[in-house]
């Protein structure tokens, strides 16, 4: 059996190869932080990744095939009923997981507070925590439960000026994280990779 030909089994296949290397490699004294590290980055690359999905490439086919939709054109049909509410799910809950893996390191850093509050040595990685966490509020206040209102997830039926508001809410809070994010990204390196004196 191939486990490359489902997901679950991708993601084992990910993890075991992740656990070889970091076993190979780990000196013994920092395992916790590897893992939390590892699981930060993951959940991240996934909550990012989506984030610019539905930005450059949902958005825009959306539009596109409403715009085709009077020509005989698919419709957005397929992409709301199949695609979105899948990929939603994913979305809200790996900004769940980098926000808390994130938040675990900086206490096994012994900095959370610190970043927090700007204070000399944690200050450029506190400007990644603090644009992160509002990204996290905008999933989860503005972006997640618009959303069900667009996609009928919620249960109820919508008027079609409730519905067009909703869009804009969020895509405006789709499009406010996408922006944050470039400063976010710039900001967790930077400390991972030397600024962290700033």
């Amino acid at each position: 059996m191939n486990p490359l030909k489902s997901i679950t089994g991708t993601i084992i296949t990910g993890l075991v190869i992740a656990a070889i290397v970091m076993v190979i490699f780990a000196d013994g004294s920092s395992t916790g932080i590897q893992w939390a590290v590892w699981l930060h980055v993951l959940a991240g690359v996934a909550w990012i990744g989506l984030l610019y999905y539905f930005n450059f490439v949902q958005v825009p086919g959306v539009a596109k095939a409403l715009s085709e939709a009077d020509s005989g054109g698919p419709g957005p049909a397929a992409i709301n009923k199949y695609v979105a509410p899948t990929a939603l799910l994913w979305f809200r809950w790996a900004a769940v997981v980098t926000w808390l893996s994130g938040a675990v390191l900086l206490s096994q850093y012994g900095i959370l507070g610190a970043a927090f509050t700007f204070q000399e040595g944690a200050a450029v990685i506190g400007v990644g925590a603090w644009l992160g966490t509002i990204m996290l509020f905008n999933v989860w206040v503005f972006i997640w439960p618009n959303q069900k209102k667009i996609l009928g997830l919620d249960g109820k039926t919508h008027d079609p000026e409730v519905i067009a508001k909703a869009k804009n809410v969020a895509l405006m809070a789709s499009r406010t994280n996408t922006a944050l994010s470039i400063p976010m990204l710039l900001s967790m390196t930077a400390w991972a990779h030397g600024g962290y004196p700033f």
